[in-house]
């Protein structure tokens, strides 16, 4: 009897170490480099071999994602700094597990602008989203020309999807845009407006963007955190091999217009990951730089949630480290 127990109890047990590890992965829909990385995990094996089972819950915008999060409706989030930030300050138990990419924020004016940097914005007007990491970079970028953002220069809040009908409305011989002489946006606008040779681009910041779970989802599958990140650095190997196919998917998803793959380039153009020739070479750990860039991304919306975030209290290399 004794030994019939002992052979149902290690029989369970390896059933139970071959079932997968179930995640609800929240990811944005138009949001390159990270869609065309989603496409591939929805595309390819790279999960299975992971021990991963994934639902993928699809949104638009950072924020919206948070929400579904604070609901324990998702198991991990695709997310930037600043919706990262946000999330740490509710004390729910999310972390930064893994370097996700870098994307960008720009400013930019009409081709035809007389405008060729920040500095010459001094006495103009732009508009920018409020709020968004464009807002944030923008005005650390006139800060460090020399210019006091907030008097030198005048900030109207304009929402991202407002600025390619503004573009479009003035056309290509304009040399302002209504009464913005320039824009300060997110991709995948400004790369979608640069690739159809609709703007001209005077500064390029970056965003620190990552992979979040929860501490105590991870103490009942601590296996979990390893796996997704390894199925992510897996997801940049499989796209740097197979860009036309995985950029293909991501339009079709994220309903893009085919003209605007040259966007895609433009859009993922600060990630040194895309440049890697093996695994060893795709970096899922933060730097220095990284943390840097996301305490601007917490110090910035300070403001928004009454609470001082230091994003070394919340993000960390522990397990990226463990990716073999």
């Amino acid at each position: 009897m004794k030994k019939l127990i002992a052979i149902l109890f290690l029989v369970s047990s390896l059933a139970m170490a071959d079932e997968p590890i179930k995640l609800r992965i929240g990811w944005q829909v138009p949001w390159a480099l990270q869609g065309q990385l989603v496409q591939v995990l929805k595309h390819t094996d790279i999960l299975k071999k992971n021990g991963i089972e994934a639902e993928f819950v699809g949104r638009n915008f950072g924020p919206e994602l948070n929400e579904l999060a604070m609901g324990s409706q998702i198991d991990v989030v695709l997310t930037a700094d600043q919706p990262a930030a946000q999330l740490f300050s509710k004390d729910k138990g999310w972390i930064g597990i893994s370097r996700m990419m870098y994307n960008r924020t720009s400013t930019y004016v009409p081709v035809k602008s007389p405008i060729k940097d920040l500095k010459e914005l001094k006495g103009k007007t732009v508009g920018v989203p409020f709020g968004a990491a464009a807002e944030r970079i923008v005005v650390d970028g006139l800060t460090q020309a020399g210019l006091n953002a907030r008097e030198d220069v005048k900030l109207i809040n304009l929402g991202i999807q407002e600025h390619i009908p503004l573009v479009l409305k003035n056309g290509a011989e304009a040399l302002m845009w209504d009464q913005f002489d320039a824009l300060s946006g997110f991709d995948p606008v400004p790369a979608i407006l640069k690739s159809r040779g609709l703007v001209r681009e005077i500064h390029v910041g970056k965003v620190c963007s990552m992979i979040l779970m929860n501490k105590e989802f991870l103490a009942k599958s601590p296996k979990a955190a390893v796996a997704m990140i390894t199925s992510m650095r897996d997801a940049y190997a499989y796209y740097n091999k197979n860009r036309a196919q995985v950029d293909k998917w991501f339009m079709e998803e994220a309903k893009f217009d085919l003209k605007d793959s040259g966007a895609l380039a433009i859009a993922s153009s600060l990630e040194p990951n895309l440049n890697a020739k093996k695994n060893a070479d795709i970096r899922m750990q933060f730097n220095e730089d990284d943390f840097m860039i996301m305490q601007k991304g917490a110090d910035f919306i300070k403001k928004n949630i009454n609470k001082e975030i230091n994003m070394k209290d919340f993000v960390n290399n522990d397990y990226a480290k463990l990716v073999k």
